[in-house]
């Protein structure tokens, strides 16, 4: 996700730009906007953003002074420059402040699509490399950690998978040294590596470098991105994790395959309802008996488990993206009894709920 703050002192203007980043793609999303460079300033004491657009020629403070500052309070950031001046000496210090680009007005779709094309590669190639280094430095200190990782796909053991990741994260963090925005990368790595070491095995897997998934609100506020980019992160890794392990199980007949997702869909959308299986068999227009079968000979669990694994996942959300009780979110995952819940949880994830939101943001 390519958080955007734009600056410029027409608001025709910052409203055009920000209709053309909003309709770029869906990973580019336009998260503040200012009129002069004092207050973009004022705006990024508080929220996080990966690429700054920016005028050149403003009141207050012009651009060519905000990325100076831009650069010296906020290194993770890019800066973009869009201006009405023709002029090679303001091209010649943009460039120079290292601004990705210098692009003239007026500003239409096409080129604008083409600049934040250009930003967002630029952005995720240093991201990439600043992470590859980390890697190479860090990782022969901690084979073992990903010794664990093959075994637990390669055995396909998911009881103590949960907590494996949670492990991971946390060595991944001191990695980055508080540059989170870098565990995304890092998590990517991660289970690249993984998929080399597994292709012994027969793996093949190919993985994007993922989204926020589901996570993408607009504004970020600094205060939040540590845990923004942990739960991003632990998100990664077990989304990798689990099709790894599908992988391990090989290919499925695809007919097989389609009531499955369709039994999952449904556990996904209602996992905090009351679930029981002749609904599920209604649903896909099966045999409850042969319904519970094709499911375990499919993913080797049992939909009991697996509509535990979905309310776990919404639990841990939902634990850590906000002030809930405990017991408030074991009735929204389908629990009424709190303290069943409290004991499922920590059987899933090897801690109790409040312990694990204490270690996931300690």
């Amino acid at each position: 996700m390519l958080r955007v703050l734009i600056v410029d002192d027409v608001p025709l203007i910052r409203q055009s730009l920000s209709v053309f980043v909003e309709a770029n793609n869906d990973t580019t999303i336009v998260s503040g906007t200012a009129a002069n460079g004092k207050q973009a300033m004022a705006w990024l004491q508080d929220s996080y953003v990966d690429l700054c657009i920016t005028d050149i020629r403003m009141p207050v403070m012009d651009g060519l002074q905000l990325i100076k500052q831009i650069n010296a309070n906020f290194p993770w950031m890019a800066c973009l420059v869009v201006s009405s001046y023709d002029d090679f000496e303001y091209a010649k210090q943009s460039i120079e402040l290292n601004a990705l680009d210098y692009v003239l007005k007026p500003v239409n779709k096409e080129t604008m699509n083409k600049a934040l094309a250009k930003a967002t590669n630029k952005i995720q190639e240093l991201r990439n490399w600043d992470a590859a280094q980390l890697f190479l430095k860090r990782l022969p200190h901690h084979r073992s950690v990903l010794e664990q990782w093959r075994e637990h796909i390669l055995t396909i053991r998911m009881e103590t998978l949960p907590l494996l990741i949670v492990e991971t994260l946390e060595l991944l963090e001191q990695w980055v040294e508080g540059n989170y925005y870098l565990l995304n990368a890092l998590s990517n790595l991660w289970l690249q590596t993984l998929i080399e070491e597994l292709t012994t095995e027969k793996i093949q897997l190919e993985l994007d470098e993922g989204k926020d998934l589901g996570l993408g609100e607009k504004h970020l506020e600094l205060s939040r991105t540590r845990s923004y980019f942990r739960l991003c992160a632990v998100r990664r890794l077990e989304e990798g994790a689990y099709r790894l392990i599908a992988s391990m199980r090989g290919v499925r007949n695809q007919q097989s395959v389609k009531v499955v997702n369709q039994i999952r869909q449904y556990i996904q959308q209602h996992c905090g309802e009351p679930l029981n299986l002749q609904s599920l068999a209604d649903h896909v227009a099966l045999n409850k008996t042969y319904m519970c079968k094709l499911f375990k000979e499919e993913t080797e669990q049992t939909i009991h488990t697996y509509i535990v694994l979905e309310r776990m996942q919404l639990a841990r959300s939902l634990l850590l993206d906000g002030s809930n009780k405990v017991y408030e979110i074991a009735k929204q995952v389908g629990y009424e009894d709190v303290d069943y819940f409290t004991q499922i949880f920590k059987k899933h994830y090897g801690l109790s709920p409040l312990d694990y939101k204490r270690r996931m943001k300690s």
